[in-house]
């Protein structure tokens, strides 16, 4: 495997498993949205949504991208040592039971074994709606590939609207996920599989016992790509004897729902009631 050049400065820390200085590293207090890839490889290993401020001197993540990172006992048994799962470049170490955040997890990462890229370089946007946006949301954001998910509302008259203006159903607007991804790791298709996998396309105004016109089946698309990679996928359905009633519709602005709303089965730790996986492909 080839690997990119390291500085004598990067090989101690990459290869030889040093540690740099506290609070010398560029991406300790990094903000950016984007993914931060492996120095030596450029493999995904952690979202910008899943770093937070541990005030440790080193930046620290809750969570890795599914399969990117690898974890080893350090020699005396202490410590878990974390690794690129590709190319087995040292990143840092792994600490658990902190109570940082709901996650309980910090991986305690050096600057120096990380580069940066942000979301507009490489990723592509999807929105979908399916009933409650916490069920919906469960489900995509589990798919590797998936850099984020964010719960909002779309496809509405009323700008900016609240959940509890939305839940009057007078606002127009549909319970939905938007959705970041990198398209070298998934496609729209098995992304919009998923979505029709995970919740009753047959169902009218509603999914399972939430009823009303906001939690409409819905995609909104962003290119005619979209549009026609999902009216594939119906036809399938359809020829299946399905009788899908999933409207499609071009995409307009979507507004970020409350905080609370947001990863709300990964907060609680409880499961969707109405977003089981049925397969249909």
């Amino acid at each position: 495997m080839k690997y990119n050049k390291l500085t004598p400065d990067e090989e101690r820390v990459i290869v030889n498993k040093g540690t740099e200085k506290p609070y010398s590293g560029k991406y300790e207090h990094h903000e950016e949205k984007g993914v931060y890839t492996c120095k030596r490889c450029d493999t995904p290993l952690y979202r910008s949504a899943d770093k937070f401020d541990a005030q440790c001197g080193w930046p620290s993540f809750d969570d890795e991208i599914p399969g990117a990172v690898k974890r080893v006992k350090d020699a005396d048994g202490r410590r878990t040592e974390i690794l690129c799962a590709k190319c087995d470049g040292h990143l840092g170490h792994v600490f658990l039971g902190e109570g940082f955040t709901p996650n309980n997890t910090r991986h305690c990462v050096n600057s120096i074994s990380l580069n940066f890229e942000p979301l507009e370089l490489q990723m592509e946007k999807a929105i979908y709606a399916s009933g409650c946006f916490w069920g919906v949301e469960y489900q995509l954001q589990k798919i590797k590939g998936v850099i984020s998910t964010s719960v909002g509302y779309t496809g509405g008259s009323v700008p900016n609207p609240s959940y509890k203006q939305v839940c009057t159903g007078l606002t127009g607007h549909a319970e939905a996920v938007e959705v970041l991804y990198n398209p070298a790791e998934v496609s729209y298709e098995e992304l919009t599989k998923i979505f029709f996998e995970t919740h009753d396309p047959t169902q009218i105004d509603g999914q399972g016992p939430d009823i009303g016109d906001q939690y409409r089946s819905e995609i909104y698309y962003f290119s005619d790509e979209q549009k026609q990679t999902a009216e594939k996928l119906i036809a399938t359905l359809e020829k299946k004897g399905l009788n899908v009633v999933t409207a499609l519709t071009p995409a307009t602005t979507f507004y970020d729902g409350e905080e609370y709303h947001q990863d709300y089965y990964l907060k609680s730790g409880g499961t969707p009631y109405c977003h089981a996986y049925t397969k249909r492909f």
